[in-house]
């Protein structure tokens, strides 16, 4: 166990504080009801909410009678709740975190370990470790990789279908993205389960991809202010200005940049939702 402010435990400690036996928690993680921190050596490490956690998984076990699926069904309504109740920026910090909570998640139902699939993507394990852990770190194009590789999309780990669905978003009112990459900050212009993913995309000075992507579906971009440049199939070069519009099939290698000293501001549609 670490100093105050960072509190981790060890798989015996956190079994004795919630009143259960190592195995149990062993058997809770593989049915993807608490998934505990690494240490850089691979033994788990339980934080003070995972502890919690624990505490209210054995609650409605043993109390409620419920199975699995039921309990993550009630932990999935009780953190609803709760972010109905908190503040946005809890809400915000919440859906960051939830990020790397579905990714370690995947990885963990697919039997694979960090080195496993961070070598199968091409990324250092250290990256992904810091992804899981704490949804930052990395950029727009291995984001995407990783989803693609777990069979999935940004989309979705962002939490995106998971929007109780508005038919109107005002202005100002955009619901955002968890801040997995440094300098990009994207915005729901419609929310729900729609055949259009629609964002407001905000790039910081010298915001990127950082490298290029790929998926099906065809893209949609037009510049509201700022300067950005898209590269697509590595040999063709795009600079957009205010009022300049893309438009492009996604299956087409596709990478971009801010190319302004300030703040570049996209409007970017996805169809089907597969990005």
């Amino acid at each position: 166990m670490s100093g105050a402010g960072n509190v981790r435990y060890k798989v015996a400690e956190a079994a004795r504080l919630a009143g259960v036996s190592a195995s149990t928690l062993r058997l809770w993680e593989s049915q993807g009801l608490v998934v505990p921190e690494r240490s850089a050596t691979g033994h788990r490490q339980y934080s003070e909410a995972d502890l919690a956690r624990l505490k209210r998984i054995s609650w409605f076990r043993t109390e409620r009678g419920l199975n699995p699926a039921a309990i993550r069904q009630a932990l999935d309504a009780e953190s609803t709740a709760n972010d109905d109740n908190g503040s946005a920026t809890s809400m915000e910090n919440n859906a960051d975190l939830q990020v790397g909570r579905k990714l370690r998640n995947l990885r963990h139902a697919a039997g694979k370990t960090l080195e496993q699939v961070a070598g199968e993507i091409g990324i250092a394990a250290s990256v992904l470790s810091t992804l899981e852990r704490t949804s930052q770190g990395v950029s727009v194009a291995v984001l995407h990789n990783i989803a693609e590789y777990f069979g999935t999309t940004v989309s979705s780990l962002s939490g995106e279908e998971e929007a109780r669905a508005r038919a109107l978003v005002r202005a100002g009112e955009w619901r955002n993205w968890p801040r997995t990459t440094p300098g990009v900050t994207v915005q729901l212009l419609a929310e729900g389960r729609n055949q259009m993913d629609c964002h407001r995309f905000v790039l910081a000075p010298g915001a990127s991809s950082e490298g290029a992507y790929r998926h099906e579906g065809e893209e949609f971009v037009y510049v509201l202010s700022g300067r950005v440049e898209f590269v697509l199939d590595g040999d063709q070069f795009y600079d957009l200005h205010p009022g300049d519009s893309l438009y492009f099939e996604s299956r087409r290698r596709h990478a971009w940049s801010n190319r302004h000293d300030g703040e570049t501001v996209l409007l970017w549609i996805n169809t089907p939702p597969t990005f």
